[in-house]
């Protein structure tokens, strides 16, 4: 069995473990636009983030940040006004976990933590370093707890980066629920469409491991096939070969 598949398996063994109750708090949907200009300033149309400006700038991220975190989604918010907090949380939150680490010189997210790696139990994504609405989460958390638990949302994948080559591309706005639908849709475009990450063809579909790790979120709506033809500018045949990409997990962008 390949250690792709295996990690698959775990992942879906364990999906469990990450379910949380959403924190909750009395506050009134908050403004990204503080996010916004950090993203319009430090990342470029293609994802590339500067790290090295998000460093010098690290001021204002943390207000950003202490904004999440002390006004945590209510019962009066509306879904996309939920869903756009959560995204724009983990995409946030990784660029500060990177950040706290720039001094290591790391070249991948994966290089966080301990240097010997067990599943689910000490990987970067396991960090508790986050405190929204007084509860200690991790961006697992996030994503699995929260996000995919709470929002019947596949596009959601499209959206949340890790911090690696082979993630969507960080995009240089903020999510915000009035655009919200419309964001997701141009970010499956950008994906779809980039061939380092994603090609495309009558004849064959080489896809993301993303849709290959989160198959079950994807085929819920609808195959995978048409997943890629949705957003792909070229249609794959029903019976096209699917097949999946090596995963880079280099950083994505430079100090």
């Amino acid at each position: 069995m390949k250690i792709t598949s295996l990690l698959v398996i775990i992942l879906l063994a364990v999906s469990s473990c990450f379910a949380v109750n959403a924190p909750t708090s009395t506050a009134d949907p908050i403004s990204h636009e503080i996010w916004n200009g950090l993203l319009k300033k430090y990342v470029d149309a293609k994802g590339f983030v500067n790290y090295g400006g998000f460093k010098k700038d690290q001021a204002e991220l943390r207000k950003y940040l202490s904004l999440l975190e002390n006004n945590a989604p209510n019962e009066r918010w509306s879904k996309e006004e939920k869903l756009a907090y959560w995204i724009n949380a983990y995409n946030a939150f990784t660029v500060q976990l990177i950040l706290d680490h720039t001094d290591e010189k790391i070249k991948s997210i994966k290089d966080i933590g301990s240097k010997v790696k067990i599943p689910f139990v000490n990987t970067p994504w396991d960090i508790k370093f986050i405190n929204i609405g007084g509860k200690k989460l991790d961006l697992n958390n996030i994503e699995h707890g929260i996000i995919r638990k709470d929002f019947d949302e596949p596009r959601i994948h499209f959206a949340l980066v890790c911090a690696a080559k082979s993630c969507p591309p960080l995009r240089n706005e903020a999510f915000i629920a009035s655009k919200l639908n419309q964001q997701l849709d141009d970010q499956g475009f950008d994906f779809l469409n980039d061939s380092y990450k994603n090609q495309v063809s009558a004849k064959e579909a080489k896809l993301s491991n993303i849709f290959n790790w989160y198959g079950g979120d994807f085929k819920d709506k609808m195959s995978v096939i048409d997943w890629a033809n949705k957003y792909a500018k070229t249609k794959a045949n029903k019976d096209a070969k699917i097949s999946y990409m090596d995963y880079n997990w280099e950083l994505n962008g430079k100090y």
